[in-house]
């Protein structure tokens, strides 16, 4: 009982943080013409409400796709037609086809900060809750430690209750599929995660784990019993949870195209202004996309993503274990953030939920990690406006981190070797 309450307050002191940033500004904020994120995701709400399913990824007169196109998976776009629904009924004006382009107000930030924080309460806090409680080591004093630093990550609240996105969704479904896996329950893990990649296309930077500690499963209960039986209930969830999300566009060959091509927006180039991987960095010393063509790059960024996340995939199929699999996952997410196309600055994100994943087992390696993901998005804070907040919930998450995990008296060479944990 002592444990849940413990729990409640965690949960409390997250959503106030959460809270408190949200009052703070947003993403293109008064910055006519294109706004920024904020009025993306509204401007979404727009399209899905207004306009039917068989427009929503086209370019037409009633939606310009240079103006915020919508480029995410058909479950985000869903999730737009709910929150507009929502809207329609609130104020009219907030969803309005065309007249309500740049929309701003303060009942209308109210709403769309209160949309993130639903979110979040239904998806990522409950995941985050289960896992530190049920796949976590130590005392409960420990877990309910861990679940405090694990909703105190700053990176993820300043991104998406100051510069505003919903990325607590995609990573909530994310770690509801580790969760699942970590108890056991394989196919539910992957129907969740078949979730998260339906959110957002970024979920792939996880996919390879999943996958390979799933077949290495399969193979280790062998391929000609129960591991064979298991690949097939995994491959059946799969193949329908994507189907169910693809369902309208799936009678038109063109219609399904045209949702491919807005996700993987290949034509676009290898990177552009707001990265923050390899590419951008090596194209001071070499100019490659001037070098190379558009196809060589993107072949030269596949390679070198599939060569950087091999080494552990491999390990996990051999060896598939849920600590092997945690590494697994930051491992591939660092790779491709690293290396893969069209990176920006906020898919450090993806590397970031991993990482949380080890605070309880390494809590010096993470919080140093944490710590740095949020200071390498700095930039976008700075022009947001969130240079307050981002010092205040840092410096937050610092100490708790100190002092909860007992993070710098656990730093000896052998409690930081990787294979000296289980």
């Amino acid at each position: 009982m002592q444990t849940w309450s413990l729990v409640s307050i965690c949960v409390l002191l997250g959503v106030v943080v959460r809270w408190g940033v949200s009052l703070n500004y947003y993403s293109g904020a008064g910055k006519p013409p294109m706004f920024g994120d904020y009025e993306a995701q509204r401007h979404w709400q727009e399209v899905t409400y207004n306009l039917p399913v068989q427009e929503w990824y086209f370019n037409t007169t009633d939606n310009d796709l240079n103006y915020w196109g919508l480029d995410y998976p058909p479950l985000t776009a869903y999730h737009s037609w709910i929150c507009a629904y929502i809207a329609k009924m609130i104020n009219p004006e907030w969803v309005e086809l065309h007249k309500s382009r740049g929309y701003e107000s303060p009942a209308h930030k109210l709403f769309m900060r209160a949309t993130v924080l639903v979110a979040d309460l239904l998806i990522y806090i409950p995941a985050v809750v289960l896992y530190c409680l049920y796949l976590t080591d130590g005392s409960s004093k420990k877990k309910v430690s861990t679940l405090l630093c694990f909703l105190l990550y700053p990176g993820l609240i300043l991104i998406d209750y100051g510069h505003f996105q919903y990325n607590g969704v995609s990573l909530g479904f994310a770690l509801w599929g580790v969760l699942a896996l970590g108890l056991g329950w394989d196919v539910l893990g992957s129907m969740a995660f078949s979730l998260a990649l339906n959110y957002k296309q970024m979920e792939l930077y996880h996919a390879l784990p999943f996958f390979f500690y799933l077949l290495g499963k399969c193979v280790k209960l062998g391929l000609m019993g129960r591991g064979l039986f298991l690949l097939a209930r995994i491959a059946v969830t799969v193949l329908v949870t994507f189907a169910l999300c693809w369902l309208p566009f799936l009678s038109d060959p063109s219609q399904t195209m045209q949702v491919v091509r807005r996700i993987f927006p290949v034509a676009r180039g290898l990177f552009e202004d707001k990265v923050a991987n390899t590419w951008c960095s090596l194209n001071t010393l070499i100019k490659i996309r001037s070098i190379l063509s558009s196809e060589s790059q993107l072949y030269l960024s596949f390679a070198c993503t599939l060569l950087a996340i091999l080494p552990s995939c491999i390990r996990l199929l051999t060896k598939p274990t849920f600590w092997q699999f945690k590494l697994a996952l930051a491992n591939s997410s660092l790779a491709f953030f690293l290396f893969s196309y069209q990176v920006h600055e906020k898919s450090i994100l993806l590397a970031a939920l991993p990482v949380c994943l080890l605070l309880n087992n390494l809590p010096l390696m993470a919080v140093w990690f944490l710590q740095a993901s949020t200071f390498s998005m700095l930039p976008l804070f700075l022009k947001d406006g969130l240079l307050v907040p981002y010092v205040v919930t840092s410096l937050a998450f610092l100490f708790f981190s100190i002092y909860l995990l007992s993070a710098l008296e656990r730093c000896s060479e052998e409690e930081l070797r990787l294979g000296s944990l289980p």
